[in-house]
Protein backbone atom coordinates (compact mmCIF):
# COMPACT_ATOMS: atom_id res chain seq x y z
CA UNK A 1 0.00 0.00 0.00
CA UNK A 2 1.14 3.44 -0.99
CA UNK A 3 0.74 6.61 0.67
CA UNK A 4 1.29 10.30 -0.56
CA UNK A 5 1.58 13.13 2.07
CA UNK A 6 1.26 16.17 0.78
CA UNK A 7 4.45 18.21 1.05
CA UNK A 8 3.97 21.70 3.62
CA UNK A 9 4.43 24.74 2.05
CA UNK A 10 7.56 26.55 3.49
CA UNK A 11 6.76 29.16 5.43
CA UNK A 12 8.87 32.39 5.75
CA UNK A 13 9.03 35.24 8.44
CA UNK A 14 7.63 38.02 7.72
CA UNK A 15 10.03 39.78 9.89
CA UNK A 16 12.73 38.65 6.89
CA UNK A 17 11.20 41.74 4.72
CA UNK A 18 12.34 44.59 6.15
CA UNK A 19 16.03 45.59 8.17
CA UNK A 20 15.52 45.27 11.65
CA UNK A 21 16.00 49.34 12.68
CA UNK A 22 12.77 50.38 10.42
CA UNK A 23 10.93 47.16 12.29
CA UNK A 24 12.05 48.54 15.52
CA UNK A 25 11.01 52.05 14.50
CA UNK A 26 7.64 51.04 13.58
CA UNK A 27 6.98 49.15 16.78
CA UNK A 28 8.22 51.89 18.93
CA UNK A 29 5.86 54.25 17.41
CA UNK A 30 2.76 51.92 17.64
CA UNK A 31 3.81 51.29 21.51
CA UNK A 32 3.91 55.71 21.49
CA UNK A 33 0.37 55.82 19.72
CA UNK A 34 -0.98 52.76 21.55
CA UNK A 35 0.15 52.33 25.13
CA UNK A 36 -1.80 49.63 25.71
CA UNK A 37 0.29 47.45 23.07
CA UNK A 38 3.34 45.76 24.58
CA UNK A 39 6.69 46.09 22.78
CA UNK A 40 6.47 42.67 22.24
CA UNK A 41 3.25 42.84 20.84
CA UNK A 42 4.14 45.64 18.48
CA UNK A 43 6.65 43.89 16.61
CA UNK A 44 4.09 41.06 15.72
CA UNK A 45 1.86 43.12 14.45
CA UNK A 46 4.58 44.86 12.64
CA UNK A 47 5.68 41.36 10.99
CA UNK A 48 2.08 40.58 10.13
CA UNK A 49 1.47 44.29 8.48
CA UNK A 50 4.55 43.54 6.21
CA UNK A 51 3.05 40.11 5.50
CA UNK A 52 -0.20 41.99 4.58
CA UNK A 53 0.87 44.58 2.32
CA UNK A 54 3.23 42.23 0.36
CA UNK A 55 0.93 39.64 -0.26
CA UNK A 56 -1.75 42.55 -1.11
CA UNK A 57 1.30 43.83 -3.36
CA UNK A 58 1.62 40.50 -5.20
CA UNK A 59 -2.26 40.17 -5.48
CA UNK A 60 -3.80 42.92 -6.99
CA UNK A 61 -7.77 43.34 -7.04
CA UNK A 62 -8.30 40.50 -4.18
CA UNK A 63 -9.69 43.32 -2.34
CA UNK A 64 -7.96 41.99 0.89
CA UNK A 65 -8.30 43.80 4.70
CA UNK A 66 -6.38 43.43 7.98
CA UNK A 67 -7.79 42.65 10.89
CA UNK A 68 -8.06 45.69 13.35
CA UNK A 69 -4.51 44.96 15.32
CA UNK A 70 -3.02 44.70 11.72
CA UNK A 71 -4.34 47.26 10.41
CA UNK A 72 -2.82 49.31 13.18
CA UNK A 73 0.73 48.61 12.02
CA UNK A 74 0.00 49.16 8.22
CA UNK A 75 -1.48 52.89 9.12
CA UNK A 76 1.75 53.04 11.23
CA UNK A 77 4.25 51.73 8.30
CA UNK A 78 1.98 54.32 5.78
CA UNK A 79 3.47 57.56 8.09
CA UNK A 80 7.09 56.43 6.93
CA UNK A 81 6.35 56.75 3.58
CA UNK A 82 9.45 56.91 1.88
CA UNK A 83 9.97 53.66 3.66
CA UNK A 84 6.20 52.58 2.98
CA UNK A 85 7.03 53.14 -0.87
CA UNK A 86 10.29 51.69 -0.87
CA UNK A 87 8.95 48.54 0.71
CA UNK A 88 6.40 48.13 -2.18
CA UNK A 89 8.26 48.70 -4.73
CA UNK A 90 10.73 46.41 -3.57
CA UNK A 91 8.34 43.65 -2.34
CA UNK A 92 5.52 44.07 -5.56
CA UNK A 93 7.31 46.50 -7.96
CA UNK A 94 4.03 48.75 -7.13
CA UNK A 95 2.52 51.06 -4.77
CA UNK A 96 -0.13 49.12 -2.35
CA UNK A 97 -2.93 51.85 -1.64
CA UNK A 98 -4.74 52.21 1.29
CA UNK A 99 -8.29 52.21 0.30
CA UNK A 100 -11.07 52.85 3.29
CA UNK A 101 -14.22 52.26 2.76
CA UNK A 102 -17.76 52.26 4.34
CA UNK A 103 -19.23 49.53 6.60
CA UNK A 104 -22.56 50.74 5.49
CA UNK A 105 -22.13 49.16 1.76
CA UNK A 106 -20.77 45.69 3.56
CA UNK A 107 -23.38 42.70 3.29
CA UNK A 108 -23.96 40.70 6.47
CA UNK A 109 -20.85 38.39 7.21
CA UNK A 110 -18.66 39.93 4.83
CA UNK A 111 -15.77 41.14 6.77
CA UNK A 112 -15.61 37.88 8.21
CA UNK A 113 -15.36 36.72 4.56
CA UNK A 114 -12.83 38.98 3.63
CA UNK A 115 -10.57 38.67 6.82
CA UNK A 116 -10.31 34.57 5.73
CA UNK A 117 -9.56 34.78 2.71
CA UNK A 118 -6.76 37.65 3.59
CA UNK A 119 -5.52 35.00 5.90
CA UNK A 120 -5.48 32.91 3.43
CA UNK A 121 -3.55 34.33 0.50
CA UNK A 122 -1.40 35.27 3.11
CA UNK A 123 -0.05 31.70 4.16
CA UNK A 124 -0.89 30.79 0.27
CA UNK A 125 1.88 33.53 -0.16
CA UNK A 126 4.33 31.46 2.13
CA UNK A 127 4.32 33.91 5.05
CA UNK A 128 4.37 32.90 9.13
CA UNK A 129 0.23 33.89 9.89
CA UNK A 130 0.19 35.25 13.59
CA UNK A 131 -3.39 33.66 14.32
CA UNK A 132 -3.62 35.76 17.80
CA UNK A 133 -3.96 38.99 15.73
CA UNK A 134 -6.14 38.05 12.62
CA UNK A 135 -8.86 35.73 14.40
CA UNK A 136 -11.62 37.12 16.57
CA UNK A 137 -11.01 40.40 14.40
CA UNK A 138 -13.75 39.74 11.82
CA UNK A 139 -16.55 40.87 13.92
CA UNK A 140 -14.91 44.64 14.04
CA UNK A 141 -14.31 47.44 11.66
CA UNK A 142 -10.96 47.78 10.79
CA UNK A 143 -9.55 51.24 10.77
CA UNK A 144 -12.31 53.69 11.06
CA UNK A 145 -14.82 52.33 9.24
CA UNK A 146 -13.03 49.65 7.01
CA UNK A 147 -10.07 49.57 4.57
CA UNK A 148 -9.02 48.02 1.43
CA UNK A 149 -6.13 47.44 -0.41
CA UNK A 150 -7.63 47.91 -3.58
CA UNK A 151 -8.99 50.85 -5.20
CA UNK A 152 -10.37 48.98 -7.98
CA UNK A 153 -12.14 46.10 -6.30
CA UNK A 154 -12.67 46.93 -2.40
CA UNK A 155 -14.98 44.29 -2.20
CA UNK A 156 -13.80 41.22 -3.99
Amino acid sequence: MTSTMAHPVATTDPSTLLDRETRNRLAHRITADHPDITPGMARRIVNQALAFVATSGRTPGQGMSPSRLVDIGWHTFILHTVDYARFCERVASRFVHHVPTESAEETPGEAAAVLTRTMSAIEDAGFTLDTELWLGAADCSQCHEGCTDSPNNPKK
